[in-house]
């Protein structure tokens, strides 16, 4: 977080510079933001914390969930027109944020306090409803004479100052920049429609209609219980008497519907649960919840158990519990890669690779089972393999960056170099860095290892990222 600090504070010692040369985001007879406007500010804030907020948390099994609960929502959401993201941020306090463009980030203190899959699916509702009723877009249109990275860059301190970064908040109001806090502090109007619609999407994508009204209770008994500690989420999202009310109204009235949680939502808060303090102190917790039948979920609990056993080193005993799971559950995925993690955590490569083909057999969509295998047949040296298996993932998922950074890592070992910074090339621009990726193409044609049709290829993809640049300057 000093490093994002720093940057901000270069970015708005720049400000005025930056304002001459960059679009501004609005004028005097416009008040909301057009929808290319506020995906350019979404995609530079999101640049800003991927490369530099040390709590983003970069784990393919918790994205792959946060981002399939908020699929489901979105797509019962009325007028969800963008393309969601959904990320996690590694932080223990209770917090779930919007931001322009359909990013919504999660912060793990809320998928361990959410008691059902139901209230975080009614959290994320919420949080889907701030953005398909443009409020966000309203309340930064009314920003004159800023640029996208200024902008961008005060609404990641923003965010890092309601965690408690003091020194966020300092260099927020010594820009002066206290009236974009304050817009981004939901009006009572914005907070009520979000409640309404998150309402309705949390039932049409047919969660327990209780879960939002539940949660967001809880959260209010905890602000009067720790008064000026109150939980993050009611800090920025402040919750009255009326609006739990009108919660509760709603849930009575509607048609009463089951909505027995995911057998994932168990693994996910289990994994993060047994990841957190001393692998003896996870091992014992875990052990405790499953000797006296206290966990929601006993496949979870022992999943948790073989995580903090793994972490111990006894992987034996972590096996066993895998096996027990197995039992319980069949072959799951997110128990499947532990499985292999096991395996190549007690130096067992081959068994680890074995363990995600099959796995993989099961559940050919799941994208961190195909990362794992990538990865594991890197291990193994098997390079040719791995970049036949990426070039199907590519074909199929052309947009993740993450398949491109495997190729350049896969390319980097078999010495082919112009492919290597080709691949780094792709995943620096689908990241929202372009000038890198300008470089690592130029770095590509002089690699001197290539023939004349990568060459050109190279060349071609050159051009074209260039002109984007140039478009872009143009604009300013």
């Amino acid at each position: 977080m000093r490093a994002l600090l720093l940057l901000l504070a270069c970015l708005l010692g720049a400000a005025p510079a930056l304002g001459q040369s960059l679009p501004e985001l609005g004028d005097r007879t416009s008040s909301v933001l057009s929808p290319a406007m506020e995906r350019k500010i979404g995609e530079q804030a999101m640049q800003d914390i991927r490369q530099r907020d040390p709590h983003y948390l970069e784990d393919p099994e918790l994205t792959e969930y946060i981002n399939a609960l908020g699929r489901r929502l979105v797509a019962a959401a009325p007028d969800a027109r963008l393309d969601f993201q959904f990320f996690l941020m590694q932080d223990s306090t209770i917090n779930a944020f919007a931001m322009p463009g359909g990013f919504v980030g999660v912060h793990t203190g809320l998928l361990l306090a959410a008691q059902t899959e139901s209230e975080l699916a009614g959290v994320l509702a919420h949080e889907v409803a701030h953005v398909t009723q443009r409020h966000l877009a309203r309340m930064l249109g009314q920003q004159e004479q800023m640029s996208i990275p200024t902008i961008a860059a005060l609404i990641v301190a923003v965010l890092a100052a309601r965690s408690g970064g003091d020194v966020a908040q300092g260099i927020i109001a010594a820009a002066g920049a206290g009236n974009i806090q304050a817009q981004l502090n939901y009006t009572r109007d914005y907070e009520r429609e979000a409640d309404r619609i998150g309402f309705q999407t949390l039932q049409n994508a047919g969660f327990d209609v209780n879960g939002m009204a539940s949660f967001f209770e809880r959260l209010q008994k905890a602000t009067r219980i720790y008064e000026n500690n109150a939980p993050a989420y009611m800090r920025t999202h402040p919750l009255t008497t009326e609006r739990i009310a009108d919660m509760q109204n709603r849930a009575y009235h509607a048609v009463y519907r089951q909505s027995p949680d995911s057998l994932e939502f168990h693994l996910v808060r289990a994994k993060l649960s047994a990841e957190q303090g001393s692998p003896r102190d996870a091992r014992m917790h875990f052990a405790d919840m499953v000797k006296e039948q206290r966990y929601a979920n006993e496949a979870a609990a022992r999943y948790g158990l073989a995580i903090a056993l793994s972490r111990g080193r006894d992987y034996a005993g972590a096996e066993a519990e895998i096996a027990r799971v197995r039992k319980l559950v069949g072959s799951e995925p997110m128990v499947e890669l532990l499985a292999a993690r096991i395996k190549a955590a007690n130096g067992d490569q081959a068994a680890a690779r074995d363990v995600l083909q099959a796995a993989l057999a099961h559940d050919p969509n799941y994208r961190p089972l195909s990362y794992a295998l990538v990865q594991s047949l890197q291990a193994l040296g098997q390079h040719q393999r791995a970049l036949q298996l990426l070039e199907e993932l590519v074909r199929n998922t052309p947009r993740d960056p993450r398949l491109y950074v495997l190729q350049a890592q896969s390319h980097a070992a078999l010495g082919h170099r112009l492919l290597q910074h080709q691949a780094q090339a792709e995943a620096y621009y689908l990241q929202g860095t372009l000038s890198a990726a300008i470089e690592q193409l130029q770095l590509a044609q002089r690699s001197g290892d290539a023939d004349f049709y990568q060459l050109s290829s190279v060349d071609a993809r050159l051009r074209e990222l260039r002109r984007l640049q140039a478009d872009e300057s143009k604009k300013r």
